[in-house]
């Protein structure tokens, strides 16, 4: 089929890619001149593992293209995806500034050749379908009037549920498919279009297996309305489902208990599953905190003010502040230390630093009198264009970050992370003090390797002692 996919950004560029991978002539467009010339070179205007590959086979096979003009692209396709961004206001809302204007701008490139379906990807608010279609029809007017009832088409939403750092796997092999629509020819043109990804009918790209037992995915059609809600609440769910995990790890922190056991042994019940219950310093990127206020916006036009996603929104902003107390708890002043942040993107695998838990704790310790290091494999450079008032001094390395800190924070839990020296560390450090903002470390190793170590949630004795006393009562039982 012929796919043009509007916008450029995580969504549009792996979806782009990915459709013209799967056998589909694909044209991205966007109206930046400079990402369109990058991705012609190949180059992907994001960091994201494997999307270079993914760009690079597609152009191989003939099956990608990009431009900055949307007409030619729109007349000649089959379906149409909006994918550009909808940032939030500060209501709350989303800007739907550029969905307005593709959406127009798509009506007036239409002729009558062909039925064509534009499906919304963009992550919008419930109730965009139906103003999407009035604006295709507007554009038509406006280009064609003579022709408004000869140009056929259909509106479906088609939500996206890409993880940064994994966007490709979860591309081609999703959990589920979801596509909203309400007529039976706009659904047997969305079933067309992703038949290879049900039927699971392609080779594994390099770098990207398949996993093992996928042999077919789940295609969920809903109306219009459904599956925008769907977007949103699957967001929602997972973002308090984080924010509950972190309220149990504070609780479990002043009585004794142990985050990380307590999590593994509610996570075992069938009922709650054990993804998004890890304690940390909540969650950040662009769409927890975007789709959560979104959604509590649209509540609120319908008169119910939602409590539990209010919540939600407070405990996250909260969990990053306990970094500062967990210095202060460490340090005692805060001002003139010299503090390391090991990490700076939102996530691992990625250079988003949106809603980036680590800028919160710079601007804080910097409010403070402190100074901020940082190191972050990817997001050093990321971080330094984006926010070039934010006095980091950026380093090249762990080491170098270690070297006569007062302490370490543990930010984003990155592979390279895992495999530290933390004895080398500890003895380059004025005092060597780490928070463990992910729990990503053992508390015994990092004690070993001489840290005086804190995580979320973790009891504040060593788990030796506890270990050492069931023993004695062992024995005493004996």
């Amino acid at each position: 089929m012929r796919v043009t996919v509007i916008g450029t950004g995580y969504v549009g560029t792996v979806t782009g890619a990915c459709l013209a991978y799967l056998g589909h002539r694909v044209t991205c467009v966007d109206t930046d001149a400079g990402k369109i010339a990058r991705l012609e070179r190949g180059e992907s205007p994001i960091y994201e593992p494997h999307l270079e590959t993914m760009l690079e086979l597609a152009a191989r096979r003939g099956g990608i293209d990009f431009s900055t003009c949307l007409g030619p692209a729109t007349a000649a396709s089959d379906v149409v995806f909006i994918a550009v961004g909808t940032p939030p206001l500060p209501s709350g809302e989303a800007n739907l500034g550029y969905l307005e204007a593709a959406a127009r701008s798509i009506g007036k490139a239409m002729d009558g050749s062909r039925f064509r379906v534009v499906v919304n990807k963009s992550t919008v608010p419930v109730g965009c379908g139906n103003l999407v279609e009035t604006l295709v029809r507007e554009g038509i007017g406006e280009a064609h009037p003579d022709q408004r009832r000869q140009i056929r088409f259909g509106v479906a939403s088609n939500p996206e549920f890409l993880r940064e750092g994994c966007a490709v796997a979860d591309s081609l092999y999703p959990d589920r498919i979801v596509v909203g629509a309400g007529d039976p020819e706009t659904l047997a043109v969305m079933r067309e279009l992703y038949a290879p990804l049900v039927e699971q009918e392609f080779d594994p790209p390099p770098g990207v297996p398949r996993p093992a037992g996928l042999a077919q995915v789940r295609l969920l059609t809903t109306s219009l309305t459904s599956a925008e809600m769907i977007k949103y609440a699957a967001n929602a769910f997972l973002a308090m489902k984080i924010g509950f995990a972190n309220e149990i790890a504070n609780i479990c922190e002043r009585v004794g208990a142990e985050a990380p056991e307590v999590m593994a042994g509610i996570g075992l019940d069938s009922r709650i599953g054990a993804r998004f219950l890890n304690a940390g310093i909540g969650w950040g990127g662009s769409c927890f905190g975007k789709d959560v206020q979104a959604l509590l916006h649209t509540a609120r036009e319908y008169g119910y003010e939602s409590k539990l996603l209010q919540a939600g929104l407070e405990v996250n902003a909260a969990q990053r502040q306990m970094v500062i107390q967990k210095l202060q708890e460490k340090l005692y002043i805060l001002k003139g230390r010299t503090i390391g942040l090991l990490g700076l993107a939102f996530k691992p695998d990625t250079d988003d630093l949106r809603d980036a838990p680590s800028l919160h704790i710079a601007e804080r310790l910097l409010q403070m009198g402190a100074r901020v290091k940082a190191y972050d494999p990817i997001a050093n450079q990321a971080c330094r264009e984006l926010h070039p008032d934010l006095k980091i001094r950026y380093c090249a390395s762990p080491r170098d970050l270690a070297e006569d800190a007062d302490a370490l924070v543990l930010v984003t839990e990155w592979q390279e992370f895992r495999r530290l020296d933390l004895a080398e560390l500890a003895a380059v450090m004025a005092t060597p003090i780490l928070v463990d903002g992910r729990n990503l470390f053992q508390p015994e190793a990092a004690a070993a390797a001489g840290f005086d170590y804190s995580g979320i949630g973790r009891a504040a004795r060593p788990v030796v002692s506890r270990q050492l006393s069931v023993v004695s009562s062992n024995s005493s039982a004996g």
